[in-house]
């Protein structure tokens, strides 16, 4: 007869409600042939569940030559890719919403507004930051060349009402840019672009802490520096850390400290905020990793790698920089976002047991009575439920 397996993760009654990792989200960007013009492998979204350790393509995206950001809102997540804008249902997977961006690259929610930077090798706009509804993704506004940033932008982070975005111009050869711009987040007008300075052009990744905005500038592509921007005042302090670039997604904030690897390098590397020192410390984690991601519930580091054309691999560590897991993906998985849910938040389920059901705690000890077991979380034939 059919049995069906149970993991048990007991949370004893009287603990205080937690958040867990529902699943983790890649964005991988596949194979486009700029020579050919073929997409040779599509871009693809894929979740991974934590607790199975089960990865699953869970839609493919067709006509994107890449893919360059996804994020997750509420009981949504969103998706850009190449000239394309997406809204997916976060637990069905179902695709609700659909909006033409060409050059879309990094996307970030606030309140009601999606905010779209823009750009593009060889293109140039009329606007390089656009504004979105989050429920439908039709049009809102812009910012156009004259009344807000007039080259490429890149990531984005907010506070204190405030929408900072960088500044790079990062597709026009040697002529890479190294701004911040503010944007008010009440009155969405433009208010100002902080100069990071010579050392700090091409910034690409941002982090921002409670008093800081950290960024991780490429320069001219032949080096690498990172900028220290104080939220109070908008001044700011550079250091250079490498002669080669960081590349592009492979460094990311880990707790109070930034982890980064130099492009092509497999060392990887720690750099501390505090001390601004021109150099990393090397972690003992040696591979070329193309993507990093914190998940801040469990302390893990999220680190992806690939050879760009037919396989992606996903290497997870501990706090202590230990390889818990691992698990095979698309190919070239770039964003990675991580799916908190409150374990109060997962429906209660009845369970209905039969004679053949198996039960099993985390210890492997075999449960004949779900019934008599504690109130926890549960995982039934890979669905995750709480019983309250």
């Amino acid at each position: 007869m059919k049995k069906v397996v149970f993991v048990l993760c007991l949370i004893y009654q009287g603990v205080m409600a937690q958040n867990v990792i529902n699943q983790v989200l890649l964005l991988n960007e596949g194979r486009y042939d700029y020579t050919t013009g073929e997409i040779e492998t599509p871009v693809t979204i894929g979740s991974y569940d934590p607790f199975t350790s089960i990865y699953s393509v869970v839609d493919t995206i067709e006509g994107a030559r890449f893919a360059s950001d996804m994020l997750i809102d509420g009981d949504y997540f969103y998706v850009a890719a190449d000239t394309q804008l997406l809204k997916y249902d976060l637990n069905t997977y179902e695709l609700l919403a659909s909006q033409s961006v060409t050059g879309v690259r990094n996307i970030l929610i606030v309140n009601d507004n999606l905010f779209v930077s823009r750009g593009e090798y060889g293109v140039s706009f009329d606007s390089y930051f656009q504004i979105y509804s989050k429920s439908d993704l039709t049009f809102i506004s812009e910012l156009d060349t004259t009344e807000g940033p007039k080259w490429t932008t890149q990531n984005m982070v907010h506070t204190d009402n405030k929408l900072y975005v960088a500044i790079n111009n990062g597709f026009e050869w040697g002529n890479e840019k190294s701004l911040i711009g503010v944007l008010d987040l009440s009155t969405l007008s433009y208010l100002e672009e902080i100069d990071l300075g010579s050392d700090a052009t091409n910034p690409d990744n941002m982090m921002i802490t409670d008093d800081y905005i950290f960024t991780v500038n490429n320069k001219n592509w032949s080096g690498a520096s990172f900028s220290k921007v104080d939220l109070s005042t908008h001044s700011s302090t550079t250091i250079n850390v490498s002669d080669v670039s960081t590349g592009c997604g492979t460094s990311c904030l880990r707790g109070d400290k930034i982890n980064f690897q130099i492009s092509m390098d497999s060392v990887l590397l720690e750099w501390d905020p505090a001390t601004l020192l021109s150099s990393g410390n090397p972690l003992g984690i040696n591979q070329n990793f193309y993507e990093l991601a914190y998940d801040e519930v469990n302390n893990y580091l999220y680190a992806s790698e690939t050879d760009y054309s037919t396989y992606g691999k996903v290497h997870i560590y501990d706090a202590d920089n230990n390889l818990v897991s691992e698990f095979d993906c698309g190919v070239s998985p770039g964003t990675i976002v991580f799916d908190v849910r409150n374990t109060t938040s997962i429906l209660d389920y009845s369970f209905n047991q039969t004679q053949d059901d198996v039960f099993f705690d985390l210890f492997g000890r075999k449960i004949k009575q779900i019934e008599n077991q504690p109130k926890g979380v549960y995982i039934r034939s890979g669905k995750k439920i709480f019983r309250q």
